[in-house]
């Protein structure tokens, strides 16, 4: 299927990065950026999703203290002591 797209400054972009060997053509770099913008809008809605459960949980007091939190972050990352 073929399509017109108007990039503006940006086509200029598209040209450099097939001149410079990145892409092999015009469209190879819109797919690619199509895929990246797909692959961004999904895990935008994975965050947003994850977002809109925590605020359910809060609202219902499913919640720990900052302290607790912090102790819990403190003990998952830091370095545990040499046995």
């Amino acid at each position: 299927m073929t399509m017109t797209v108007e990039l503006g400054a940006l086509e200029q972009v598209v040209d450099n990065l097939v001149k410079q060997g990145r892409y092999g053509s015009k469209s190879e770099v819109l797919r690619t950026g199509v895929r990246l913008v797909q692959e961004h809008e999904a895990r935008l809605a994975e965050l947003l999703g994850k977002l809109e459960a925590g605020v359910t949980e809060a609202e219902r007091g499913d919640v720990v203290s900052l302290n607790t939190a912090a102790e819990r972050l403190r003990q998952r990352f830091e370095p545990s002591a040499p046995e």
